[in-house]
């Protein structure tokens, strides 16, 4: 199975950035992962909430077929441990989707649409992080299942 993160926005922080591509780089031993970021809406600080959630939805849905299963990255979603995580991860590996895409959205959520066309929802935290922190801690959390289910050192129990 193929996943696919799709995001609004650039991380403009090159410190969170340079976290981010490390933890890529390291997860690509494991697993077929693509990273695509979708660029902000133009003029959106004039936007509404609304409006700004309504047009970043229409943006990821054209990123997606409908063979793909979809996960948002929402506080209101199922919270795991790392462990949980791990065969989460490690049952998606056998189902019959072809590719898993996990969506965070921008700074006010995915809007109806988004909710309607995903199957899951995942919390990483019940904690509210930045849409940009929330990149790294799935793109560390996702290398930390895989070296779980590889039974590898990173992970202490």
């Amino acid at each position: 199975m193929e996943f696919a993160v799709y995001m609004i926005g650039k991380t403009d922080n090159p410190a969170l950035e340079g976290l981010i591509q490390d933890y890529e780089k390291r997860l690509k031993h494991y697993i077929k992962c693509r990273f695509e970021l979708l660029p902000d809406l133009k003029n959106r600080k004039s936007l509404s909430g609304e409006v700004q959630k309504k047009q970043e939805g229409q943006k990821l849905l054209q990123q997606l077929s409908p063979s793909d299963h979809v996960v948002l990255l929402d506080e209101k979603g199922k919270s795991f441990t790392s462990v949980g995580l791990s065969n989460w991860l490690e049952k998606k590996f056998h189902t019959g989707a072809k590719r898993c895409c996990l969506l965070i959205g921008g700074p006010y959520g995915f809007s109806q649409e988004v909710h309607q066309r995903a199957q899951e929802k995942i919390a990483l935290s019940s904690l509210t992080f930045t849409h940009q922190m929330v990149r790294l801690i799935l793109v560390e959390q996702l290398y930390r299942a895989c070296t779980i289910i590889k039974n590898e050192n990173y992970h202490h129990h």
